[in-house]
C-alpha cells in the first residue's frame, strides 16, 4: 500500500533562507503581475457584449427594396414591420462591440447570453481541471500553459468573423482565465516554501488580490481609451507577450517537488535561493525524506473519509455562496453610474478597501468566525436595499456597495482558507474543485442574468417589478449568505496551524475539529 512521505519539519528545514531575502521578492512579485491580465480579463465581457443605442437605418433598408421613403411607404408603418437587417448605432459610448458588429440585437439578442454562458463554462472546466493538472503535473507547467492559451486565443478572437467564431475561441479564452490565477495564487502565497508564519500569508494574499484588482481597475479606462472591441482585446492579450521570459525565473514549489520524491530538483531550487539570499545552505537539506509515494491523487480524494467529505462539501456551500454574490455584484455594474466605465471602475475600487480588510482579518482572526461575519453584514446590507425609497437611489448604490466590500472581503479569504485546510498533493485540486462549485452561479438562468434583465423583464410602471423582481437578486444572495455563514461555523480552524504536508495530517485536524466548540 504506497506511503506518505515522512520529512523532518519542512518549514525548518528551509529556516536558514530568512523570511524575505531577495530570491523571495522577486518570485513573489513576478507571480503577482501574472495575476493583472486576469483581473483585466474577468470581467471585459462588460464592454465586448454591452448594446449600444441603435435604431433601424430606414433609409438603407427601404433603398435595397426599392423604396423611397415619404413616396413607396409610410415611415409611421415601420413600427410594425419588428427587426429586419440593417441597423444604425450609436458611437457616443462605443466605436463598436461584438453586438454592433455581428447584429446581436432584438431577435438575435440571445446570443449574448449564449456567448456569455459558453465562456464561463470554459471557466468553471478550466477551474475544475486545473486544479487536479497542478497536483498531479506541477504548478509551473499549468500556470504557463493557461497564460498562453489566454493570450493566444484572445488575440485570434480579434480576428472573428462571425458570433460563433468569436464564441468557440471564447471558450478556449475561458479555460485558461481562472486557471493561472488560481495556480499563480497556490504557488505564490502558500508553496513557494520560503514564508511560512500565517500571518505572512496573509500579507502574500492582499498582494495578490491587489494585484488582481489593479487589472480590473485598468479595465475600464482601457475600454474608455480604446472605445472598441477588437483593440480591448488585443490591449488584453499582445502585454502578455511579456510574462513568456518568467519561465526561467519563476521555480516549480519546493513542497509540491518533494510531495512527488523529487527531493534533488527541491535542494536545486532551495540552493539557488540561498545563493540569491546570500546565505550558507547546509550540506543536506531534506533528511528523512521516504519516495514511496501514492501518486496522481484526484478529486475523489476530496472525499475519501467522512471528516475531509463534510468539510469540502461545506466549502463547496460556502464558496458558492460567496462567488454568486461577488460575481452578481460584479456584474450589476450598470446600475451603479449613468456612464459604464465610471460604474465598473466604481465596482473595482471598491474591492482596494475589502482585501485590505480581508488581510488584517486573516493576520489576526480566526478563519471560520470572520467568513461567518462578513456573510452576514453582507446580507444584512442587502436586504436593507428593500426597504430604501426608490426617491433615495444613491442610497441603494451605497448599500449595494457595503454588500460588495463585504463579500469581497469573504471572497479574499476563502481561497486563503482552503489551502491552509488541505495538504500539498491536493491543495490546488481542492483550490480548484471549490472554485468550480462557487463559479456554477455564472451558468443562466444566473442571477447576472436576472440583475441584466430585471428591469426589460416587466413593464416599469408594474409595482410587482419595483417591488419584487428587482430585489429578487438581492434576497437571493442575502439567503444564501446566511446559510453559508452557519455552515461556515462548522468547517475546522486553520487559523495560526501549519499547513498539512499529508492527508493523513488532515485527517488528523478534521477529526479533532468534530470534537472541539465553535
Amino acid at each position: 500500500m504506497p506511503r506518505t512521505p515522512v520529512m523532518s519539519d519542512y518549514p525548518d528545514s528551509v529556516a536558514f533562507l530568512g523570511q524575505w531575502g531577495r530570491f523571495q521578492q522577486v518570485v513573489f512579485f513576478l507571480l503577482c503581475a501574472s495575476i493583472v491580465p486576469n483581473g483585466f480579463g474577468a470581467f471585459n465581457l462588460v464592454f465586448l457584449t454591452d448594446a449600444p443605442g441603435f435604431r433601424l437605418d430606414v433609409v438603407r433598408n427601404l433603398s435595397a427594396q426599392g423604396l423611397v421613403p415619404g413616396r413607396d411607404v409610410n415611415l409611421t408603418d415601420l413600427e410594425q414591420e419588428g427587426c429586419v437587417d440593417g441597423w444604425s448605432y450609436s458611437r457616443d459610448v462605443y466605436q463598436s462591440t461584438i453586438v454592433s458588429e455581428f447584429d446581436l440585437v432584438c431577435s438575435e439578442q440571445w446570443k449574448l447570453t449564449f456567448i456569455s454562458t459558453v465562456f464561463f463554462v470554459g471557466v468553471l472546466l478550466g477551474s475544475f481541471f486545473s486544479g487536479q493538472l497542478s497536483d498531479r503535473f506541477g504548478r509551473k507547467p499549468v500556470l504557463f500553459l493557461t497564460m498562453g492559451v489566454q493570450m493566444v486565443f484572445t488575440f485570434i478572437q480579434v480576428f472573428s468573423t462571425s458570433w460563433i467564431m468569436f464564441t468557440v475561441l471564447l471558450f478556449i479564452n475561458g479555460l485558461g482565465q481562472i486557471s493561472n490565477f488560481v495556480a499563480a495564487l497556490v504557488l505564490g502565497t502558500y508553496e513557494r516554501g520560503f514564508l511560512f508564519q500565517f500571518y505572512h500569508r496573509a500579507t502574500d494574499m492582499l498582494t495578490v488580490f491587489v494585484f488582481f484588482t489593479l487589472g480590473y481597475m485598468m479595465l475600464p479606462g482601457c475600454a474608455y481609451l480604446l472605445r472598441d472591441w477588437t483593440s480591448l482585446l488585443l490591449a488584453l492579450s499582445l502585454p502578455c507577450l511579456a510574462y513568456l521570459p518568467l519561465w526561467w525565473f519563476i521555480p516549480e514549489s519546493p513542497r509540491w517537488l518533494l510531495s512527488q520524491g523529487r527531493v534533488e530538483e527541491a535542494e536545486s531550487i532551495v540552493r539557488k535561493a540561498a545563493k540569491w539570499n546570500k546565505v550558507q545552505a547546509p550540506l543536506v537539506i531534506f533528511q528523512d525524506y521516504t519516495t514511496d509515494l501514492k501518486e496522481n491523487p484526484n478529486a475523489f480524494d476530496l472525499l475519501r473519509t467522512s471528516s475531509i467529505r463534510i468539510t469540502t462539501l461545506l466549502l463547496c456551500l460556502v464558496t458558492f455562496a460567496t462567488c454568486t454574490g461577488y460575481y452578481g455584484l460584479s456584474f450589476n455594474t450598470s446600475q451603479l453610474h449613468a456612464d459604464p466605465y465610471m460604474s465598473c471602475f466604481i465596482s473595482a475600487a471598491v474591492e482596494v478597501p475589502a482585501y485590505i480588510s480581508g488581510w488584517l482579518v486573516l493576520r489576526y482572526f480566526p478563519r471560520r468566525r470572520s467568513i461567518c461575519c462578513s456573510l452576514l453584514l453582507q446580507a444584512v446590507s442587502l436586504f436593507l436595499i428593500q426597504l430604501v425609497p426608490q426617491t433615495l437611489p444613491y442610497l441603494s448604490i451605497a448599500l449595494e456597495m457595503l454588500a460588495k466590500y463585504f463579500v469581497t472581503i469573504t471572497f479574499s479569504m476563502m481561497f486563503a482558507y482552503i489551502a491552509e485546510l488541505y495538504p500539498t498533493l491536493l491543495r490546488n485540486t481542492a483550490v480548484g474543485v471549490c472554485s468550480t462549485f462557487g463559479l456554477l452561479n455564472l451558468i443562466p438562468p444566473s442571477l447576472e442574468s436576472i440583475f441584466s434583465h430585471a428591469y426589460i423583464s416587466l413593464p416599469s410602471e408594474s409595482p410587482f417589478v419595483d417591488t419584487y423582481v428587482l430585489h429578487l437578486p438581492y434576497i437571493i444572495i442575502g439567503t444564501l449568505g446566511c446559510v453559508a455563514a452557519l455552515a461556515a461555523l462548522y468547517i475546522p480552524e486553520s487559523f495560526g496551524q501549519p499547513l498539512p504536508e499529508t492527508i493523513q495530517q488532515m485527517h488528523k485536524r478534521e477529526r479533532w475539529a468534530l470534537y472541539t466548540e465553535f
